[in-house]
């Protein structure tokens, strides 16, 4: 049922009004959302006027609640999702959100993006580097954009990063290896969704030896862990104290 009125709105409104009346809708209820209470307990951990990046910022929903506090530097290569974060930016006067329209991984050089299209639907909130080692949500239509190593961002390399919120569809260890200088120079606290995968347990294993300890929200509270969940997607890495 979801699916085929998503498949109708698009159609009648547009992709691109659709994403914007999908923002504005989301941008009012996500709060109230069960789902988003990680993130949510993200935003208190990070000090007031600190830098933070938002990369896969995907509609711009959280960038919108981490720039009520904080300098953000947003990412996002997907072309109906950069217009919709700018859209936002405007209409929000959120003159400290800074968007980057590039992807970042592990090397520097272009890359090809897919946005999903499945039973007709255009799913951005699933689109990801076509060598992303995804089984899933693989057709749909392409996209090329540039790819940076973070640690080579001008932008973000002349300041200190005091957190990070990363949701990059099963790319997220490339990401963390472009970023190796910046997260030991400044130990950032680390918001993260990982699927259940390989990709989740090299990200596990990297940050481990840079120093980060797993964490879980739960019951209200973060809680260290040593094992790999099957019930939990979101994951707080934070700098072992020396």
């Amino acid at each position: 049922m979801k699916s085929l009125i998503q498949r109708v709105l698009q159609q009648l409104l547009g992709y691109d009004r659709y994403l914007w009346y999908f923002t504005l809708y989301k941008l009012k209820t996500l709060k109230w959302d069960k789902n988003e209470n990680d993130f949510f307990h993200f935003l208190t951990l990070i000090k007031p006027n600190e830098t933070v990046l938002d990369i896969g910022a995907n509609l711009g929903l959280m960038s919108y609640y981490l720039a009520k506090n904080n300098k953000v530097i947003a990412f996002e290569p997907m072309p109906n999702n950069i217009a919709v974060i700018e859209a936002v930016k405007n209409k929000f006067n959120l003159t400290n959100l800074q968007l980057l329209t590039c992807a970042l991984g592990s090397e520097t050089k272009k890359i090809q993006l897919v946005l999903p299209v499945v039973d007709g639907v255009k799913k951005q909130g699933l689109s990801h580097v076509v060598d992303a080692k995804m089984t899933e949500f693989t057709e749909g239509k392409l996209f090329e954009a540039d790819c940076y190593r973070l640690d080579e961002v001008q932008e973000v390399t002349g300041q200190k990063i005091a957190a990070i919120k990363i949701d990059v569809e099963n790319f997220e260890y490339e990401v963390f290896r472009g970023a190796e200088a910046i997260l030991k120079r400044d130990k950032p606290i680390i918001y993260c969704e990982l699927w259940d995968n390989e990709n989740r347990m090299q990200c596990f294993d990297y940050l481990e030896k840079l120093g980060y300890s797993r964490n879980v929200f739960r019951n209200d509270r973060l809680e260290q862990i040593q094992s790999n969940p099957n019930d939990i997607q979101n994951f707080f890495f934070l700098p072992k104290l020396t």
